[in-house]
This record gives structure tokens, C-alpha cells and sequence, in this order.
């Protein structure tokens, strides 16, 4: 009985461990580093107990290194590579003899000889080789996910203005280096401040470059404030927990915390920090520094927010995609400050700002962090190596804080993503709050309102908010006449009245917004329409119906009803939802339309027009669909179809899905009857009146060269509106966005 005790004990002692044994701690973070790193290679480093480490080579191999990867974010491991052949580096080795089954989840999984237990050298350390396929779960790199724990303490950074004028503006873009640091603003030394320092700190800002600063004015303003006794500045600069002692950047970080930062003198508080030193002081522009030679154009796109969206560039005249096979916060910057924005706050991956359609102009892009344009840095053309538009990538860039934000609310609403609009504006010398008139308040200010309210997109443009109670005190209209085309950052950019003029005065018809995160983005198939057009002369007894929902010209009005025929150029059309939400009808089912005729229901009046134009933009025939059914015809592999007219089901085009409406159907045509021979533009316009609202709508239109000779047609060149820049559809929406900006 005596043996039995002890085993009691010990049995009592690991039921007790259990559950702290159940809670297992989070698993270390990893990154690669060192000379000739990129994202998917380098050397390994782990962060362990705020610091970072190496990897031992011993017993290291291609499983180890496969468990690395995939904590890293990448599907699998390619190979290997050890003593030190990504350079040596520094601080503990904490990992030695690190040996894996493969099933691990993070690499502290592993067994090893234990926490910096090794008997290694720096010429050991690993490193690995990742293939650069991310997997699905994996999103983003971004400035908060490559920070440790000691570097998270550095939180901002802001511009203190000293000079008189720099106080009046709005927008601080030069002045002193504050930063943020343990919940408390510092100011920083200038002793071996550099441009690159500065080239940092404005890109965190939101601006592309840094300005020369004229540091002999702003030292003699020091030195009178050091030489006043009285100077509150003089008795501040004399304790170390004021300064940041010394900042060293390369000019490629995205962060200052990913700079080396000491804090404060290597003697501690026995050196006084920033002897004989002054306060950085730093100027920023809004203005990119142009190469010599930009032939590779940049912009964003499908983006909630100003600064954020698809990476797409321009070679051999057509916009295409980047894959995000190596896409990092390196190149990503280079994108943004190519933009005029300032660097990046974050690289996505996976398409999650949506998929583009086109070529994916470019793969493996290894910018150094030097580069003006994106053009600059090495890559690989096509889309070889597995990219598809699941792979495309994205940006989020810092901007500045221009106080827009400040100057718009939501009252009333559900929840903080609706309500009436609220804006401030200046009246009879006084800022204000008021609303907005609701008079030709529609979709394209509701997307600026969103925008600027930082919500994303626009879900709905509400004319009637009597059932939102507004903000007391801020019932009256200062705001009518809005006119936005779109890409205004604010409200108050947009076209508006001089005087309020309102016809239903102030109350419950005020302007009201519903945003969200998320929205649809419809783009048609331009080669199918140029592969399926063809001519057909159909008689007058099989077109009563389209005739009865005005789908022939109006010169079908005065025929010999049945006798005769209409010349028709037929066409089949396939839409894509390339966006990031199904796109829906405006409307629930019970206001749908029943035409006795087709004998379906029309869940959007207009859903398309088609017009065939002169080479001068001048209107000869024209036809539109309505949407009789919107439906999943076809969803690639993997996604299940959710919309189906069946049975009086639900309409709708679900997020990478595509709905397909065949020549043979009637509308589906322009009726050409009464147009000569010669070349035309053929055009087709998707959701034409904005009633459903989407991330992008520059890619809504779709344009052909038509030529016909009176007997046959021919299409080519068919091109959706923003894909080409020759043929002058370029869209201007990214150069009025940046201006706006500047």
C-alpha cells in the first residue's frame, strides 16, 4: 500500500497540470532576413522572449524547413541552406538539433535541445528556401505583423510645426520628429539624422518624399530657446525620457520600429541623451520623384479607400495584373509612392481586393526599396508558375490625414454603418453641422460620403430618413445642389450650391447612406461578344413580345405589323462578378415586375444598354436588357451556385461566378435596321444607372470597332472600358484622385 501513495500523487500532480498543459502558449513568430532575403528566402530567425534569434544548421533538413514555411505563410518548402549562406547574424542562437515530424503547426513545435541550449556559432545558422505560393489562409503581410513586441512599443509618429505658417495649414508636412513611444511623445535627436530617416518618417505620413529643410533657421530658433532661461523646451530637453536618442534607417522600411532605434545612451541615465544635438526636424512633399523613363504605368483598383485597391499595370498598351508570388511591404511601397501616397501599410494577397480580368502582367517582383517606379525592379513577365487572378495583389498605402473625416458623421442609424448624413461646413463665418439635401442625391455621392466616412463602399443612396432621428441642433440643411463625379475624397470637394437651395427644406428628407465593407464588381466578357456577333433579318410575327418591352427602334412602330422583318446584330454576353459581395437587386422580390408576355419576372428594369455609336461618340441604334434573371450559369470549381430563376428563386450573381445570356434569347441584340453600312463603336454598358452599387464601375462599359458593309458585321477590339489607354477610354479616376490628393 506504501507504492501506492506516491503514484496517487504523482497522478493528482498531472491531472493538476492538465489544463495549463491544454492551454499551449502561442507559437513563436519567424521572418526571413539577411543579405539576398525576400519574402520566401532568407535566414531564419525566431522571436523569443522579445528578441530575435537564429536557427542552428544541425540536423536541420527539408522537413524542418517545410514546417518553417508554412508558420510563414507560404504552402510548402523548396529546400535548405546552411552555414550561414544568408549571412551570419546576430544576438542568441535560440534553436539547436531541431528535428520535425512534418505535422507541426509552428516550428517551437518541434523537438530541439531547448530555448538557447546549442553548442553552435553563427556560421551555422540556417536558412530556408519557401515556395512563393501563399496558402488560402494566409492574407496580408502588413506593418503590425512583421513588428515584435519590442518594436510594438514605437507606435507613431507625427510633425510638430514650429514655423508660424506651418501652424495655420490643415496638413502638417513639416516639422519636428515626434514619436510615440511606451504611450508617451518623445522627440528625436538629430545627431546622424539621415534622408533616409526622413524618407521613412514621411512615407508613415503618408507622402511620397522628404524635402530639403533648412537646418541652419531651425537651429538658430533652437539655440534662442536654449539660451532662454525661462524656456519650458530648455528644462524638457534635460531628461532622457524626452528624447529618442539616435534613429538609423535604410530609406526601405515601411516602419520606423523596423529601423535600429536606441532609445537612450549606452551608459543609461549616466550619459545625458542628445548632447549637444537639436530636434529632427523633417519637411515632406506630395510629390513623387519622377524616373527617367516611365514606361510602366501603375494604378489601383476595386479599393474601399483612397490609397488601397488592385495592383494593375500598363505594358504593350493593356492594363494587366501582378501576381503576388514574392509580393512583399517592399514593393508594395514602390507602388504607393509612385502613386503620390506615402508607403505601404500593408501587401495583400489571394485577390482579397478582387480578381482582375486580363493578362497578369507580372510575377516574382523583387523591388530593393531604392526604385522610383515600379518598372525599376526586377520581375518576371506572365503568368507562368501557378499565378492566376486568385493570386492577384494588392496595396493598402498610408495617406495623409487631410481632417476629412472630422468634417462627416452618421446620425440615427442601426448600427454606426448607416444613418443621415451630417456634415460640417462654414456658414456666415461659423462652422457648422447640418445635413444635406436630399435632391439628386444618389449613388456616386453616396460612395464619396462612405469614403470619406472611412466605411468603405456605398450599399444605398437614401432620399427618405423620417425614420432616422438626427443629431439635435443639426436638423438644418447647409449642403444642396451635390453633385460628386465619384473620386473626390470628401463632400465638400464636390459640386454644391453657393446658397442652400433646397425644395423640401430641412427634416425627413434629408440625405441618408447605408456603407459596407464589401461590394460587387461586374465586368463583361468582351471576347466572347466579339466571337459570337453575327447579323439576322427576323420577321415582324416573332418580335411582338420585344417589340412590347421596347427592345427594337422606334421606326418598328410605323410597320405593316406581322409583315416585314428587323435587322438585328445578335450576341451572347457573359458577366462576371469579379468584387468581393454577390451583386443583388436593388430590390426584394415583392417589387418585382411580372411581364405576362416573356412570362418572367424583371428584378432590375435596365440591367444593360446597347448602343451602336458613330466613330464621334454619336447614338444610331440602340437596345438594353432587362434583367429578366439574374443567375450563377457557371461558377468555377470549388464554389457552389447560389442564385437560380427556378421556381421564382432568388436573383443574384455570386462572387466569382458568371451569368450568361445566350444570342438566341430575344433582346439580346441591337436592331440595326435602320442603319447604313459603314464603321461604328458597338458599346454595351452594364448596371448603366447605378442602381446596384460596385467597387469599380470604370470597368462597367464595353467597346468594339464594328464594321458593316449593309450585308455582313464583323467586331474586333473588343476591350472593356478601362483596359486599353490607347483608344481614349482610359479612365481618369486615378490621376482626379491624386490631385484631389496633392
Amino acid at each position: 500500500r506504501m507504492w501506492f501513495l506516491p503514484a496517487v500523487l504523482s497522478l493528482l500532480l498531472l491531472l493538476q497540470a492538465l489544463p495549463c498543459w491544454l492551454q499551449a502558449p502561442s507559437p513563436a513568430k519567424l521572418r526571413l532576413v539577411g543579405p539576398g532575403s525576400r519574402p520566401e528566402k532568407g535566414r531564419l530567425e525566431v522571436l523569443h522572449q522579445g528578441q530575435w534569434g537564429t536557427v542552428c544548421d544541425d540536423d536541420f533538413a527539408l522537413q524542418e524547413a517545410i514546417v518553417a514555411c508554412r508558420q510563414l505563410g507560404f504552402e510548402t518548402a523548396l529546400t535548405w541552406a546552411h552555414s550561414a549562406n544568408y549571412g551570419q547574424g546576430e544576438g542568441p542562437i535560440w534553436l539547436d538539433n531541431v528535428r520535425c515530424m512534418g505535422t507541426e503547426s509552428s516550428l517551437d513545435q518541434c523537438r530541439s535541445n531547448g530555448w538557447g541550449v546549442n553548442d553552435c556559432s553563427h556560421s551555422e545558422d540556417v536558412g530556408v528556401v519557401c515556395h512563393p505560393q501563399r496558402h488560402r489562409g494566409y492574407l496580408s503581410e502588413s506593418v503590425s505583423n512583421v513588428l515584435g513586441p519590442q518594436d510594438q512599443r514605437l507606435e507613431e509618429v507625427r510633425l510638430k510645426p514650429i514655423l508660424a505658417s506651418a501652424k495655420r495649414h490643415s496638413l502638417v508636412t513639416e516639422g519636428a520628429v515626434e514619436v510615440k513611444y511606451e504611450g508617451h511623445w518623445r522627440q528625436v535627436c538629430d545627431q546622424d539624422w539621415t534622408e533616409n530617416n526622413s524618407k521613412v518618417v514621411c512615407g508613415m505620413l503618408g507622402f511620397p518624399s522628404e524635402a530639403p529643410v533648412k537646418s541652419h533657421y531651425y537651429r538658430r530658433v533652437w539655440n534662442l530657446k536654449m539660451e532662454d532661461p525661462k524656456s519650458r523646451l530648455k528644462n524638457l530637453t534635460q531628461k532622457n525620457s524626452f528624447w529618442i536618442h539616435r534613429v538609423k534607417c535604410l530609406g526601405t522600411e515601411s516602419h520606423l520600429a523596423n529601423c535600429q532605434v536606441q532609445v537612450a545612451p549606452a551608459q543609461g541615465r549616466l550619459q545625458p541623451a542628445c548632447l549637444g544635438g537639436m530636434h529632427a526636424v523633417v519637411s515632406c512633399t506630395a510629390e513623387h520623384k519622377k524616373s527617367r523613363a516611365e514606361e510602366l504605368k501603375v494604378r489601383l483598383r476595386s479599393g474601399a479607400q483612397v490609397g488601397e485597391g488592385r495592383v494593375e499595370v500598363l505594358m504593350n498598351h493593356q492594363w494587366g495584373t501582378v501576381c503576388d508570388h514574392g509580393w512583399n511591404l517592399i514593393s508594395a511601397s514602390i507602388v504607393c509612392r509612385q502613386l503620390g501616397f506615402g508607403s505601404a501599410r500593408e501587401a495583400l494577397f489571394g485577390a482579397q481586393l478582387g480578381q482582375g480580368l486580363g493578362p497578369i502582367h507580372l510575377r516574382e517582383v523583387r523591388c530593393r526599396g531604392s526604385e522610383q517606379t515600379l518598372s525599376d525592379c526586377p520581375s518576371l513577365e506572365g503568368p507562368q508558375n501557378g499565378c492566376k487572378h486568385e493570386n492577384d495583389a494588392a496595396v493598402r498605402c498610408n495617406i495623409p490625414d487631410m481632417g476629412f473625416k472630422n468634417q462627416v458623421r452618421l446620425a440615427g442609424g442601426r448600427n454606426p454603418q448607416e444613418g443621415v448624413v451630417e456634415v460640417q461646413v462654414e456658414v456666415n463665418g461659423v462652422r457648422r453641422w447640418g445635413t444635406v439635401c436630399s435632391d439628386h442625391w444618389g449613388l456616386t455621392e453616396a460612395m464619396v460620403a462612405c469614403r470619406q466616412l472611412g466605411l468603405g463602399f456605398a450599399n444605398h443612396a437614401i432620399k427618405d430618413t423620417w425614420y432616422w432621428q438626427g443629431t439635435p441642433g443639426a436638423t438644418n440643411v447647409v449642403m444642396s445642389g451635390v453633385r460628386c463625379s465619384g473620386t473626390e475624397m470628401a463632400l465638400q470637394q464636390c459640386q454644391r450650391h453657393g446658397p442652400v437651395l433646397c425644395s423640401h427644406g430641412s427634416g425627413s428628407s434629408s440625405a441618408g447612406v447605408s456603407c459596407t465593407e464589401s461590394a460587387p464588381d461586374l465586368v463583361m466578357n468582351a471576347q466572347l461578344v466579339q466571337e459570337t456577333a453575327y447579323l439576322e433579318d427576323r420577321h415582324l410575327s416573332q418580335l411582338y413580345c420585344a417589340h412590347e418591352e421596347n427592345c427594337l427602334s422606334q421606326s418598328a412602330d410605323h410597320m405593316d405589323w406581322p409583315y416585314g422583318y428587323r435587322r438585328l446584330l445578335r450576341f451572347s454576353s457573359q458577366i462576371y462578378n469579379l468584387g468581393r459581395a454577390d451583386f443583388r437587386p436593388k430590390t426584394g422580390r415583392h417589387n418585382w415586375i411580372w411581364h405576362q408576355c416573356h412570362r418572367h419576372y424583371h428584378s432590375i428594369e435596365v440591367f444593360t444598354h446597347y448602343d451602336l455609336l458613330t466613330l464621334n461618340g454619336s447614338k444610331v441604334a440602340e437596345g438594353h436588357k432587362a434583367s429578366f434573371c439574374l443567375e450563377d450559369t457557371h461558377c468555377p470549381p470549388g464554389l457552389q451556385k447560389r442564385y437560380a430563376c427556378a421556381n421564382f428563386g432568388e436573383q443574384g450573381v455570386t462572387v466569382g461566378c458568371w451569368d450568361t445570356y445566350r444570342h438566341d434569347i430575344d433582346c439580346q441584340w441591337v436592331d440595326i435596321t435602320d442603319v447604313a453600312p459603314g464603321n461604328y463603336i458597338f458599346q454595351v454598358v452594364v448596371n448603366p444607372q447605378f442602381e446596384v452599387a460596385e467597387s469599380d464601375f470604370s470597368n462597367n462599359m464595353m467597346r468594339c470597332h464594328c464594321k458593316y458593309d449593309g450585308h455582313r458585321v464583323w467586331l474586333h477590339n473588343c476591350h472593356t472600358g478601362d483596359s486599353y489607354r490607347a483608344n481614349s477610354e482610359l479612365s481618369l479616376e486615378q490621376e482626379r484622385l491624386r490631385n484631389n490628393f496633392i
